[in-house]
């Protein structure tokens, strides 16, 4: 049976279309620096505190990534983008640490296909370094959802919050369920 032409295209990779799709991922590495930076420094409150503080972290490890993942782009011969994401944003606190959470699972996701791609292409050493990125991302969507009242990890499924296996696209999401308890 012939493997239909989109689904053999989509295990595809090449050296060219993986520094496209790392570009996208330094964007999204920039939009977080600046979601991290704002969202730091207009989060309000005593209970807002110690997560501004957090965040403050985040942003700078953020910045770290964006430096790996801009070295491995022109490792591959193209140029890293400028160009960040749009970072959304609300006066409501809650709102920014769930639209936080989403670009973290996002980004996790993509991370996850990433060190698959560079796999792929025999880039081990690439896939090692977005690997130790994927870490601390994790780390990150651990901690808001953590501090999100609608989410917290101890009531995420135990599979969502373990180390990712080869195959697990799973990431901690909001659960609405919860959303309604706190009603």
């Amino acid at each position: 049976m012939a493997v239909p032409k989109s689904d053999a295209n989509e295990n595809e990779i090449s050296r060219d279309r993986l520094a496209e799709l790392l570009n996208e991922d330094l964007s999204r590495e920039y939009q977080a620096i600046i979601a991290y930076v704002v969202y730091s420094q207009v989060l309000t409150g005593a209970q807002y505190m110690d997560i501004a503080d957090q965040l403050e972290i985040h942003a700078k490890q953020e910045l770290d990534h964006a430096l790996i993942i801009s070295r491995q782009i022109d490792y591959l011969g193209k140029m890293p983008t400028v160009t960040p994401k749009p970072v959304r944003t609300s006066k409501n606190a809650e709102d920014m640490l769930r639209y936080d959470l989403d670009q973290e699972n996002e980004t996790i996701r993509n991370y996850r296909d990433r060190i698959r791609q560079c796999e792929t292409l025999g880039e081990y050493a690439m896939a090692e370094q977005i690997r130790q990125i994927l870490v601390q991302e994790q780390d990150h969507q651990i901690d808001l959802a953590r501090w999100s009242p609608r989410t917290h990890p101890a009531q995420a499924p135990v599979t969502q919050l373990a180390a990712p296996s080869r195959l697990d696209r799973g990431v901690v999401q909001m659960r609405p369920e919860v959303a309604r308890r706190k009603r």
